[in-house]
């Protein structure tokens, strides 16, 4: 049985039971019958026990339990900090307090702990990350073999990366060696874009949500989701350059524009394009190679193919072998903005 009918149950019960004894002192008072107006408000009683339970105890405990996983830990460390050390001050003032005159003596000390209380939480959680900065608790330390303290060489990920995937295959090489970090905010935006209306971004979301799993399932480097956040700023990009400007980590991207921001701002950055790029097979003049043709090219006499990796091959003279692998010459190798390409030729028979 669900929470939600057991509920609806104990309700029933207990407001029934409830009403019968209202109705019988109704009764009483009213000086009429007993069982008329028993009956009628434990019928009442019941039923208002069966329909508002639920919506009084449980859904608001439901509701209750979803906010708190949403708020990140250091949030609810830092309320409870706060509280506590607000508490404490109040108790030092009701001795004072309690010393003044009626009704003051009774009122102040309670108005004080709901004071101390809230100031405590409000300043705890504005400043949080200013005190755990300086308590250290933000930075991520690890201890190296000789006993020296060292920065782990830890990464942040960014949400296009994630949703790109090849960041899976990466760190299942071993490449990667430090920890894998995902801020509960970039969490947050994947979740909000896997939940979008428009279809492509719903599919583009969803597709980071399973990458990120599949990260956390198959990555050599361990894969944290991060409890941090930074206060005043509402844009994603702009918290992930902040914090890791905090954590002194680099940030792994595929966005162009947050990869020059955070360059500006003195923030390395990995970018996965980039390094795709690098690690091409690079081919010289006068090698040879074997391509499928697959479409013409801009001029008529052109066939255009692709490597494995993504390289644009124009082969002159290809045209006639559309729809076929051929063997081919490189004749010139030109690297643009959009990537590597390849000039060719046919490899001339006889």
């Amino acid at each position: 049985m669900s929470t939600d009918f057991i509920s609806r149950l104990v309700g029933m019960v207990v407001l029934s039971i409830a009403g019968l004894f209202l109705g019988v002192y109704l009764a009483d008072l009213v000086g009429t019958s007993v069982y008329l107006y028993g009956t009628i408000f434990l019928l009442i009683g019941a039923l208002s026990g069966l329909i508002l339970t639920p919506y009084l105890t449980v859904r608001p405990l439901a509701l209750l339990r979803q906010q708190i996983r949403r708020v990140p830990v250091q949030h609810l460390v830092s309320g409870v900090i706060g509280m506590t050390i607000g508490l404490v001050i109040a108790a030092l003032t009701t001795f004072p307090l309690s010393m003044l005159p009626e009704p003051f003596n009774k009122v102040l000390p309670f108005l004080s702990a709901i004071l101390f209380g809230y100031l405590g939480v409000l300043v705890m959680t504005l400043r949080q990350q200013d005190i755990f900065n300086l308590l250290g608790y933000n930075r991520l330390i690890a201890r190296t073999e000789e006993g020296k303290n060292s920065l782990r060489p830890t990464v942040l990920l960014d949400t296009s990366v994630i949703i790109d995937g090849r960041i899976a295959d990466i760190s299942r090489t071993g490449f990667l060696s430090g920890e894998l970090l995902v801020p509960h905010f970039i969490l947050t935006e994947l979740q909000h874009i896997a939940d979008s209306p428009d279809t492509l971004r719903r599919n583009r979301g969803r597709r980071g949500l399973d990458m990120l799993r599949r990260l956390q399932e198959e990555s050599v480097s361990p894969v944290r989701v991060l409890d941090l956040d930074v206060d005043g700023v509402r844009d994603a990009d702009d918290k992930l350059v902040l914090l890791a400007k905090q954590l002194h980590c680099a940030i792994v991207t595929n966005d162009y524009n947050l990869n020059r921001v955070a360059e500006l701002q003195g923030v390395p950055v990995l970018n996965i394009n980039e390094l795709a790029n690098a690690v091409r097979v690079l081919y010289l003049p006068g090698e040879t190679l074997r391509v499928p043709l697959i479409q013409q090219g801009k001029e008529t006499d052109q066939g255009v193919g692709y490597l494995d990796d993504g390289t644009m091959v124009v082969v002159e003279d290809g045209q006639p072998h559309i729809g076929s692998e051929i063997e081919i010459v490189v004749t010139k190798v030109l690297q643009t903005a959009a990537g590597r390409m390849i000039f060719a030729r046919p490899v001339s028979r006889g």
